[in-house]
């Protein structure tokens, strides 16, 4: 299981029919490059070290819940847990929370997605929080970073393997686009709705997939 860190992201609540297929409804952000992370996860170390405060959780916690939710439906195990993530403050401050949580069966590993050189392979489950968001608001390589990761997904997990995508810039439309070679859509799980302007929108989207043979 492959659990990559998150981030913020804008919200997009523009209508699906002109939303589909289209990857340019945002620009570039800080978001997107991996000094903004350091320095943010860098300061929460700090706060933990300090006072023990695992610091702001990414789309908060029911995030999370809601894809365990999902694993315990699918009847998944947990087990050969690795957690991933380019900022080794991040790195750092998983390492700290899992140990002063006494949690000894989880891996975490300082390791680039887009540049894992095959060293994540034969998962069963792939889970990613914001890391597609954050790759797709970097102002470099924007879209050969959003090939290299539908690749490195591939790669990394086993056939017919699940892809669970958490995501606040995409909406479900412009995900299936984006998955749609090599994967499967299995379900979408429910996320919190609001009206604004007589419309309805959802500000988090989070979708299942399958990696096809």
């Amino acid at each position: 299981m492959d659990d990559t860190e998150g981030t913020h992201g804008s919200e997009n609540t523009s209508d699906p029919e002109d939303d589909r297929c289209s990857d340019n409804d945002f620009g570039p952000s800080v978001l997107g490059t991996k000094e903004y992370w350091e320095d943010a996860y860098q300061k929460e170390l700090e706060t933990f070290k300090d006072i023990g405060d695992v610091g702001e959780i990414w789309f908060g916690e029911e995030s999370m819940s809601r894809v365990l939710r999902w694993m315990e439906k699918a009847k998944h195990g947990y087990r050969n847990l690795t957690g991933i993530d380019y900022s080794p403050a991040s790195v750092e401050l998983a390492r700290n929370v899992l140990q002063a949580e006494d949690l000894v069966d989880v891996t975490v590993k300082e390791m680039d997605f887009l540049n894992c050189q095959g060293e994540l392979k034969d998962f069963d489950v792939c889970i990613d929080k914001g890391t597609f968001d954050a790759i797709s608001l970097n102002p470099h390589n924007t879209e050969e970073g959003k090939k290299l990761y539908v690749q490195a997904l591939k790669d990394a997990l086993k056939d017919e393997g699940l892809f669970a995508v958490t995501s606040c810039n995409w909406t479900k439309e412009q995900l299936l686009d984006r998955f749609s070679e090599g994967f499967e859509f299995v379900q979408e799980l429910p996320t919190p709705s609001f009206q604004f302007g007589g419309r309805t929108g959802n500000s988090v989207t989070a979708l299942i997939f399958k990696r096809l043979h």
